[in-house]
């Protein structure tokens, strides 16, 4: 495929290709198209044709791309649900040995600006896979259960260290991200300061849940 190339002797790969950027730009933009369509109507009431018309360009465009609407919906599972977690996973990593609680309230406000800036409709993708092949099902479910590790280790650890008080962590994270996935509808409508101001307020809010109150500057 263009911009791979073999490693020899533990060489780094070049950079990719211009062709490859735009090749890759273009896949994202597709992906995201399709994962909105997903989320706002269902996968079955989705088409090639509507991707390529949220897209404005023609059907036969995306077969360049994908050949049929489940290899579609395969990439948009991976690409978008992949790429958020492992960016939350990421954030954590960076912050180890960080109290729980600022682990947390930043795993939290990263998620939601994610959520709110960058996708928002496409979150509803992984809510509801009820519709999906089972592959596809199974795959979205296997996403969910990643995600929700990235919040229940830190919430365990907060548990153990004492600096979390709640009744079980089952329910916690049920209710965390249950309202995290409303996040987009919370903030709609706000943009800059007032969008800023509003991700930071539920994200403190969610705090809450573990027994944490958000400072007067949270």
């Amino acid at each position: 495929m263009s911009g791979q190339h073999a490693v020899d002797n533990g060489s780094r790969l070049p950079p990719p290709s211009r062709l490859e950027r735009k090749r890759r730009r273009r896949i994202q933009e597709i992906v995201t198209a399709a994962a909105e369509l997903f989320g706002e109507r269902g996968y079955d009431a989705v088409s090639l044709e509507d991707v390529a018309d949220r897209l404005d360009v023609t059907k036969g465009s995306l077969y360049y791309y994908f050949a049929t609407k489940d290899e579609l919906g395969t990439a948009a599972i991976e690409t978008l649900g992949s790429q958020w977690t492992a960016r939350l996973e990421r954030l954590a990593e960076s912050r180890a040995g960080a109290p729980p609680a600022r682990r947390l309230r930043l795993l939290i406000q990263e998620h939601i600006t994610i959520a709110v800036c960058e996708y928002p409709a496409a979150l509803r993708l992984f809510l509801v896979p009820a519709d999906w092949p089972a592959a596809q099902q199974a795959r979205i479910k296997a996403l969910r259960r990643r995600h929700d590790h990235v919040f229940r280790e830190i919430i365990e650890e907060g548990v153990a260290s004492g600096d979390f008080t709640l009744t079980r962590i089952d329910p916690v994270l049920h209710c965390m991200h249950a309202a995290m996935s409303q996040a987009p509808l919370w903030c709609r409508g706000r943009t800059g300061p007032a969008a800023d101001e509003a991700i930071s307020e539920l994200a403190g809010t969610l705090m809450m849940l573990v027994g944490q109150i958000p400072g007067p500057r949270d």
